[in-house]
C-alpha cells in the first residue's frame, strides 16, 4: 500500500514538522493544511478544537491522504482521541513521541514544557508522563508571545532573547533537566531556548520526533512505488504576501501555497 501524508497545522508553524518529514522520507508524498484563517488554534476551546481537527482531518483526506499527522500541539492535546474513533486512518501526533523521548532523556524526572495556553491547559503532557513515570514532576510554561515573534521573522532578535530568558526563568528555578517544545513554531529559535534554560538541559524538540514516528511505521511495514510519487501540495485557507514568507521561513526554500476552503477539495 502506497502512503500518502497528510499533516494539518493550525497555521504555517506545522511547516517544522514537514521539515523533519522530508528529511527523512524525501520521496514520500506529502499534503498539507494549514489552517491560516482561523489560527490561532491556542487560543480556542475545547469543543471547537475538535471541530476544526475533524474538518482539517476530512480536507486532508478528501485530497488523497490515507495517513493523518496533527501537527498542531493544542489541536493534538484536544482532538487526538475524537480522531481516532471516528477516523480508520493511521493518525499520528506530536504529544506521544515527545513524551516518549523526554521520558527517555531525563536524568532526575524533573522535565519541563512550553506551549500555547491551550496546550499547557490541557494538561495532556502531565496526564501522559505521569501515567509512565513514577515520581515525575512537570513544570508548564504557557509562551504565548512566542509564536507572533517568529512569524514576525525576529528569530535573533534582542527581544526574542529577552522574552524567551523571562519565559524559562520559573523552569530554571525548577531545575529542569529535559524541556519539551510544545508548539511547531519553538524550532526555529530552538538555539535562543537552549541557551537561556541552560546547557545542561536536554530539549526535544516535538517536530522532529513525530517525524521520526511516522518514519519507524513507514518503514516497518509499507514499501512506496518510486513510480508512484505523487507530488507534495501544501494548502492554506487563508493565503496572503505575509503567509508565503512566513512558510518559506519555516520550511527554508519556496513553495506553492494554494488557497483551499474546507467546504470544498479545491
Amino acid at each position: 500500500m502506497d502512503i500518502t501524508i497528510g499533516v494539518f497545522d493550525s497555521g504555517v508553524g506545522g511547516f517544522t514538522v514537514v521539515r523533519e518529514l522530508k528529511k527523512l522520507l524525501p520521496d514520500q508524498p506529502l499534503i498539507y493544511f494549514g489552517d491560516t484563517a482561523r489560527t490561532p488554534y491556542g487560543t480556542k476551546g475545547h469543543k471547537t478544537l475538535i471541530q476544526y481537527a475533524r474538518e482539517d482531518t476530512r480536507f486532508l483526506l478528501g485530497h488523497g491522504a490515507n495517513l493523518i499527522v496533527i501537527a498542531c500541539h493544542s489541536a493534538a492535546s484536544a482532538a487526538t482521541s475524537a480522531l481516532r474513533q471516528e477516523f480508520s486512518v493511521p493518525i499520528f501526533e506530536v504529544v506521544s513521541p515527545s513524551v516518549d523521548q523526554a521520558i527517555a532523556l531525563t536524568r532526575r524526572k524533573v522535565i519541563g514544557l512550553i506551549g500555547t495556553r491551550a496546550t499547557v491547559t490541557s494538561g495532556v503532557y502531565e496526564d501522559a508522563i505521569h501515567s509512565r513515570l513514577s515520581g515525575a514532576r512537570v513544570y508548564s510554561q504557557a509562551c504565548p508571545l512566542l509564536v507572533p515573534l517568529v512569524e514576525e521573522g525576529w528569530l535573533k532578535a534582542r527581544e526574542t532573547r529577552m522574552i524567551v530568558k523571562k519565559y524559562l526563568r520559573p523552569l530554571r528555578d525548577r531545575q529542569i533537566d529535559t524541556l519539551i517544545l510544545g508548539c511547531t513554531h519553538y524550532p526555529l529559535i530552538k538555539g535562543i531556548i537552549q541557551e537561556k534554560v541552560g546547557k545542561r538541559v536536554k530539549i526535544v524538540d516535538a517536530s522532529a520526533e513525530v517525524a521520526r514516528a511516522v518514519y519507524s511505521y513507514i518503514k516497518a511495514g509499507v514499501q512506496v512505488s518510486k513510480d508512484a510519487i505523487g507530488e507534495d501540495r501544501f494548502f492554506v485557507s487563508d493565503l496572503t504576501p505575509a503567509t508565503q514568507g512566513v512558510a518559506r521561513l519555516f520550511l527554508g526554500s519556496q513553495v506553492q501555497l494554494e488557497m483551499a476552503s474546507l467546504g470544498c477539495k479545491g
